[in-house]
């Protein structure tokens, strides 16, 4: 039985308590990874950067509304066109009629200046014969409402070549050569001319037209 007082040994060579130390150093250094400067990073970002960014965007906006102020310039090439309009001659085109048919000739002339997007008032129609059935009509209610009815310029005008001079330019004149004594055609031609502003269109014998114009039309 010498054995049993050998067994007590054992349990001291464990030495169990030892281990026990060990672990409660090792927790301990778990709480200093803890420390607070990482948390004051997050707040750096979440300033108002983004918001930085936008002011140049209204700048560019700003910068692209000047772009459209050297538009105004354009405007003044049309006034150097005009001025030019005004110096040149109006162009003469001639539609051979005979003194029967010229009336009817002007009449389509009208029409197709209409057509082609002419106003009613840009347009005097002249006779050197017997007036045109719309101004006798008008000249029936006096004298003054019919010259009225010019000065307002709101349609075709007609007009008896005798009459021309009391006419205010206009762009377009067509003349009828539907009869009348050589003189209305020789005063009124030219009459007529001198109201026209960009196009005379005459109806009536070319001859008769070159005779009076003096030119081959």
């Amino acid at each position: 039985m010498p054995l049993l007082p050998e067994e007590p040994q054992i349990h001291e060579s464990a030495q169990g308590p030892r281990a026990t130390p060990a672990t409660s150093a090792r927790t301990a250094p778990t709480p200093r990874p803890v420390p607070g400067p990482r948390p004051a990073a997050p707040p750096r970002p979440g300033r108002p950067g983004p918001a930085r960014p936008m002011p140049p965007a209204q700048r560019t906006s700003r910068e692209s509304a000047p772009a459209v102020k050297p538009g105004p310039p354009a405007p003044a090439a049309p006034t150097v066109s005009a001025a030019a309009d005004t110096t040149a001659q109006p162009q003469i085109q001639l539609i051979p009629a005979s003194a029967e048919g010229a009336l009817d000739a002007a009449e389509e002339a009208v029409d197709l200046l209409l057509d082609s997007g002419r106003a009613p008032g840009e347009v005097l129609v002249i006779t050197t014969g017997d007036p045109h059935p719309w101004a006798t009509h008008e000249l029936s209610f006096g004298d003054t409402a019919y010259w009225a009815q010019h000065d307002a310029g709101d349609d075709v005008f007609y007009a008896d070549a005798g009459s021309v001079e009391r006419a205010t330019e206009r762009p377009v004149v067509v003349v009828a050569l539907n009869g009348g004594s050589d003189e209305a055609a020789v005063t009124g031609l030219p009459r007529a001319l001198s109201r026209a502003g960009v196009l005379l269109i005459v109806c009536g014998d070319p001859q008769r037209i070159n005779s009076v114009l003096g030119a081959g039309v």
